[in-house]
């Protein structure tokens, strides 16, 4: 796996929901914060998006997408100044499931909304260092597999059919990687460090690469740097520098972190675990394993850490 998708696997839990709603103005609605992320896509008419924080009203046109990946409350409106109604969530934390408007007259503005449930508690800085709000304007012949994406959603949730649950499903999962590639590598800014920096060197990105790529492998920096064309301690400054930690120390939270996923989500055997982790034995893993999160992984797994 890459960078990305490894990232949104291990924070992704829960099935994702989403629904197409239909507002006549004036309207306004307020998403209290959560753990989640969020997006919104103006199909129809236009929309202003308030917060989060002291963030200035935005203006949304047809076709434009915002991503809300840190769960911050904020609102919709078709004016700034219009009051705002609260929007209650459902008892896992997500927002609630509209019934679909159907046909939506030209007056009315139209909206496909959705939600990801996240579990923050090993949160991968490819994620944790998202602005608050990430904006994706409509252009045309811009972003053709984000807007095809969208697009397949869109009409999924407006004309449903036998199997429409899964392909709904998988449609989200697709559409959160597609916002974060167009992110990370068309509408970021061009920054000075941290990881925006770490993906555009051609060294660290090899190297990460290779530890997504197969993680139970015993990598060494030197190997790792090679990868890169950089000598073990070229490679070390320059990788501790983007990331913010030694090769290793990343590696080491790389599978810890899968590990704790995996523990939680699957029944997947300690041995098994172990070696999928580069661990000789299961003693070693365990060992590992709580070092890094304070608990056993038989009690990580009953949910005691």
């Amino acid at each position: 796996m890459d960078v990305l998708s490894d990232a949104i696997a291990a924070m992704r839990t829960g099935r994702p929901h989403s629904s197409r709603t239909a507002k006549r103005a004036p309207w306004g609605v307020r998403f209290p914060r959560s753990d989640g992320a969020g997006f919104h896509v103006v199909l129809q008419g236009s929309a202003w998006l308030l917060g989060p924080g002291a963030a200035d009203p935005l203006r949304l046109g047809p076709g434009d997408v915002v991503f809300l990946a840190h769960g911050y409350g904020h609102g919709l409106a078709d004016h700034p100044e219009t009051p705002l109604e609260d929007v209650e969530l459902e008892p896992d934390g997500s927002w609630p499931v509209l019934p679909d408007p159907g046909p939506v007259p030209t007056d009315e503005t139209l909206l496909l909304c959705g939600a990801y449930r996240l579990d923050r508690a090993r949160a991968h800085p490819l994620l944790t260092e998202l602005p608050p709000v990430i904006h994706i304007p409509a252009r045309v012949g811009c972003h053709t597999r984000l807007r095809a994406a969208i697009d397949l959603l869109g009409a999924e949730l407006a004309e449903p059919h036998p199997g429409s649950h899964a392909i709904v499903s998988g449609l989200l999962d697709t559409l959160l990687v597609y916002l974060m590639r167009t992110w990370w590598l068309r509408e970021r800014p061009e920054e000075t460090g941290g990881w925006s920096a770490a993906l555009r060197d051609r060294a660290v990105t090899a190297a990460l690469h290779a530890m997504h790529g197969d993680p139970a492998r015993p990598w060494t920096v030197e190997e790792l740097g090679s990868r890169g064309g950089l000598s073990r301690a070229a490679f070390a400054r320059r990788f501790t520098t983007l990331i913010g930690q030694p090769p290793l120390a990343y590696l080491t939270w790389l599978r810890m972190t899968a590990a704790g996923h995996r523990l939680r989500e699957t029944d997947t055997p300690l041995r098994a675990l172990a070696a999928e982790c580069g661990y000789t034995s299961e003693f070693a893993f365990a060992k590992a394993f709580k070092r890094e999160y304070g608990v056993a992984p038989g009690r990580y797994r009953r949910g005691e850490g």
